[in-house]
Formats: structure tokens, C-alpha cells, sequence
């Protein structure tokens, strides 16, 4: 399917591979003039993610007291630093949102880093990533985003650096079946098995799954569905589990299968009740800022996706 935000006309710009400030400062004067006009989602947007702390496990009951298990993940003062535009060697443009978290002393942080973050109007921050975008969700430098970014009933992918578990055998790390537990072998229940071939080809092909390092990986958690959202303390309920160690930085982002690419299928069938998940009719657009929190509840639970009482028998 062709974009929609591709038959626009295309500024000639030079090339750039790195951070250049006239790109930004163009990026930026767009982020400003679209914050003026109306913006609203469209089944074409993309917005951008979100830099969260994951603070544990809970469990949550639904209507039906059926209890199932969620993720805490806490805002951190997440602001905007940067909106990215780069024209590509085809003409493409990328364009992406550059979001920080987590403050930090001035002492601690490089003078490089000081001058961007003075230039954006934020304090000196521990994280820094960026988020691609359509050329329509840029937010204006310095916004600070909260928790109702996210709606419950929609689902995110979450992105994080996975538990290192060091080195470990092929049992854990391939979930290998292992050889014979009582006949047959003689203390090598555990043991990987024969490794390679005959004299040809005489080697061990490159990938073959051996032991080695499990974990302390980026690992994309995809498909986990927001069940609450907690303006006051910026949280945000997802049901399952994440990647990362307690207090870890993560990324959260709209789900590319269940939310972006879905919206855009379903667009181009003309099914416009099917861009989004059942219930929903839109998402703030082009981000969830602390103002847009003040005039929502401080609470949202996503209602029961399950349609009958589990715990009543059926006729």
C-alpha cells in the first residue's frame, strides 16, 4: 500500500547522516506550525513512543474477577529534546522524535549533551532515543508527555535489554530435550549431543545452536494490551510481561501488528471500523501531554475483553 504522506511535495534538502542543526531547526519550525492547526489522527499516522521504568509485577481482576498478571511501567519526566527530518540519497525523507527521560545532575553530564538539552529547555536527562514518525506527528521541543499517550483497550510493543542469565547450557538456551535420563548414557543427561558431520564437510556450520551467553539482549515484546492508566503518578498497566530488570529503562511504543499496520490494512479495505481495537474511536494526537491529562480522569481502566462470566456453567 503506498503511503499517503508520500505524494507530497519534497523540500530538496542535503544530504545528512549525522545530528545537523538545520535539519532539527526545520523539523522544529514544523513541529511548531503543526501544533497550531488542528491535528487528529488518521489511519496514515504514526506518533511517537515513549520512555518508561519498568517498576514490577501485579495482578489485576477484571469485571468477571478473573485475575490476570500486568506490568507497572512509570513516566520519568519524559520530555521532547529534538524533531528529526533527513532527506535520504532517494529523496525519501525520515522523520523521527527524539524523547529523554530520567533527570540527572549537570556535574555528571557532558558539556556536548548540556548544550542540546539547554537548547531544548529541558534538564540534563540519563536516556535519550528517538522514534519514528510521519511527517504529521512531530511535537513541539520541550513537551512533556504523560502516561494518557497511551489509551486503554490499545495495544504497544515494549523494547528493553532482556535479564542477562550468563553462560548456559543448550537445555535453557535452545530448550534442547537432552539425551536419555536412565539408560544409555553415563553423566551426559544434558550434554548437547554430536556437535558435527563426517569428514566432509569436516567443520561446524556457523549458527549451529551450542551453549553459550543467554540473555542481555534488545528483545520487542509485541502485542501487549494497555489495561489502565494512572495520570496522577504516570503509569501505565500492560497486561503480560517485559523484557529488562526492575527500574529499567523501556520503550513503549503503538504496536505495529495490532495497531499501525492494522489501521493502515483496513484503511485501504475502506473498513474504517476496523482501524482501531474495539472501543476505541481515537488516540491523542500528535502525543499525550501533561496538559491533556488535566482535563481526563486521573484513573482509565480499559473494560473486560472477555464476553461471558467464566465462572458461570453454560447451558
Amino acid at each position: 500500500m503506498l503511503r499517503l504522506w508520500s505524494f507530497g511535495t519534497r523540500p530538496v534538502l542535503s544530504r545528512c547522516r549525522g545530528f545537523h542543526v538545520s535539519v532539527v531547526a526545520n523539523a522544529t519550525a514544523e513541529a511548531e506550525s503543526s501544533a497550531t492547526t488542528s491535528s487528529t489522527w488518521t489511519p496514515t499516522s504514526v506518533r511517537t513512543g515513549l520512555i518508561a521504568r519498568k517498576r514490577g509485577m501485579t495482578v489485576m481482576w477484571d469485571t468477571n474477577g478473573v485475575r490476570f498478571p500486568v506490568t507497572v511501567l512509570q513516566l520519568d519526566n519524559c520530555q521532547v529534546t529534538a524533531n528529526i527530518k533527513t532527506v535520504r540519497a532517494d529523496q525519501s525523507e525520515y522523520h523521527a522524535v527524539q524523547v529523554a527521560a530520567s533527570d540527572k545532575p549537570a556535574k555528571t553530564t557532558t558539556k556536548q549533551m548540556l548544550g542540546h538539552f539547554e537548547k531544548a529547555g529541558v534538564p540534563p536527562k540519563r536516556i535519550v532515543k528517538e522514534f519514528p514518525v510521519t511527517p504529521d506527528a512531530h511535537v513541539p521541543v520541550g513537551t512533556t508527555l504523560s502516561a494518557v499517550h497511551f489509551v486503554p483497550g490499545q495495544f504497544v510493543d515494549v523494547i528493553a535489554k532482556s535479564i542477562g542469565k550468563g553462560f548456559q547450557g543448550t537445555m535453557k538456551r535452545w530448550n534442547f530435550k537432552g539425551l536419555r535420563a536412565s539408560h544409555g548414557v553415563s553423566i551426559s543427561h544434558r550434554s548437547a549431543g554430536a556437535i558435527g558431520a563426517h569428514q566432509d564437510p569436516g567443520r561446524v556450520w556457523p549458527g549451529k545452536k551450542m551453549a553459550g551467553r543467554l540473555g542481555g539482549e534488545r528483545i520487542t515484546t509485541q502485542n501487549l494490551a494497555v489495561v489502565r492508566v494512572d495520570s496522577d503518578l504516570d503509569l501505565i498497566y500492560v497486561r503480560g510481561c517485559v523484557p529488562g530488570v526492575d527500574d529499567a529503562h523501556v520503550m513503549v511504543r503503538d504496536a505495529k501488528k495490532k495497531m499501525t499496520q492494522s489501521a493502515q490494512h483496513n484503511n485501504a479495505k475502506g473498513l474504517m471500523e476496523k482501524t482501531l481495537p474495539k472501543g476505541l474511536t481515537g488516540l491523542p494526537f500528535p502525543a499525550g501531554t501533561k496538559e491533556l491529562a488535566e482535563a481526563l480522569p486521573p484513573v482509565v481502566i480499559a473494560p473486560s475483553a472477555r464476553v461471558s462470566d467464566p465462572f458461570v456453567p453454560r447451558e
